[in-house]
């Protein structure tokens, strides 16, 4: 279609007709492996999230969020599928901040329930992988009430400090804090770990709802590690399929966000059919390239001449 065209259409829809879209869509593609082994037991989630840039005025763009004093963007969240499944993203959700031009904020526990609760629909869960940002009450409270386990890096206040200090003095790389948190009128009973960091010297301390011993704490807060396969999905979804635009519409930058969402989704399913097409064992390396599957897919929509 034209360009006007298809920007007029895609101001039709609201945001949560493209986000319900996207569960629709998501739910037949997963409906092509279903038959898999490994999409029939419970997954390894986490979520993250992305940005991308704005410029322009910031008066009533509620969805803007200010990253600095003079950097402004959106933001998505994304569950994803990380470890040796597939790296499918299951479910998008938009973030909003409070901000200096009266945005309320979007409280991040809120996003972690609607995150998980469509991502249930499409796969069991086990376990789910959040990064610092995620370091909250609420969000401990949400995931278990959810059903599933987390493992989520914490920061060091000053209650860490006296602990870590307490381990230096004793001579121990590895402790285990029990602890209950009232949120409301619920308790919930979590457990500290603290372990070497993998990032050079120091201790890194992380909080998960699972009964973990200190002989395997550090083995168990490996499994964060898992999360660096969706810096290559964010590089992937912002540098292969997210469509330029500047257009100034939140409707058409959470359209393009979930489209290209969508094409990245093909894209590793198509690359895992593949694969499963010949004996071998299974890489999370692609044989087939992002640019390739652009070329596929835009074959298949654009008819010939």
């Amino acid at each position: 279609p034209h360009g006007d065209t298809h920007l007029r259409t895609i101001k039709q829809f609201a945001p949560g007709e493209l986000i319900d879209g996207f569960d629709a869509v998501a739910d037949r593609l997963l409906s092509v492996i279903e038959s898999e082994a490994s999409f029939r037991r419970p997954v390894t989630a986490a979520i993250d999230i992305t940005t991308v840039p704005y410029y322009g005025d910031v008066e009533g763009m509620a969805m803007v969020n200010g990253l600095s004093h003079k950097e402004r963007a959106f933001k998505f969240a994304t569950l994803s599928i990380v470890g040796l499944n597939v790296p499918l993203i299951l479910a998008v959700e938009p973030v909003r901040e409070s901000s200096a031009w009266g945005n309320p904020p979007n409280q991040m526990h809120r996003v972690v329930r609607r995150l998980v609760r469509r991502a249930k629909q499409h796969v069991p869960i086990e376990t789910v992988l959040c990064d610092r940002e995620f370091d909250s009450i609420r969000v401990f409270q949400t995931l278990s009430n959810l059903g599933v386990n987390y493992l989520i890096p914490k920061r060091i206040t000053s209650t860490e400090k006296e602990v870590i200090e307490t381990m230096e003095s004793d001579g121990e790389d590895v402790a285990v804090e029990s602890a209950s948190v009232h949120v409301e009128s619920r308790e919930h009973s979590m457990q500290f770990l603290y372990v070497p960091s993998t990032k050079g010297n120091g201790t890194a301390v992380f909080a998960t709802n699972l009964r973990v011993g200190p002989e395997e704490a550090q083995s168990f807060c490996r499994r964060y590690s898992r999360r660096w396969q969706i810096e290559n999905e964010y590089k992937s979804i912002k540098g292969d399929f997210l469509a330029k635009t500047s257009s100034k519409d939140y409707r058409v930058r959470l359209f393009y966000f979930v489209f290209a969402v969508l094409l990245y989704n093909v894209w590793r399913l198509t690359d895992f059919l593949l694969k499963a097409g010949v004996d071998g064992e299974m890489d999370y390396a692609p044989v087939l390239t992002a640019g390739e599957s652009v070329e596929l897919i835009a074959s298949a929509l654009i008819p010939p001449d």
